[in-house]
């Protein structure tokens, strides 16, 4: 009774392993975040973040800059972020 208990469940985490290894990737790179319906973003930017806070959002762009915008959906701050090194 205990063997086949432990097969049972030996069996079960490999299961769930495998589901989480083969399906996990195609879930996260298929994601593209979209910001909430009153957000505007500009011309040709592209959204690749969305974080939320209490009163704002932010949006990170594909063109390495962050956009702070208030609930109303009013672009209020613009961030640029130089990437190098």
């Amino acid at each position: 009774m205990v063997i086949v208990l432990t097969m049972t469940m030996i069996v079960a985490v490999i299961t769930v392993v495998w589901l989480l290894v083969t399906r996990l990737p195609q879930a996260i790179g298929s994601v593209t975040p979209l910001p909430p319906a009153e957000i505007s973003l500009p011309q040709g930017e592209v959204a690749q973040a969305v974080t939320f806070g209490k009163g704002w959002t932010a949006v990170v762009t594909q063109s390495n800059r962050i956009l702070i915008f208030d609930a109303g959906g009013t672009l209020r701050q613009q961030v640029e972020v130089e990437i190098g090194g």
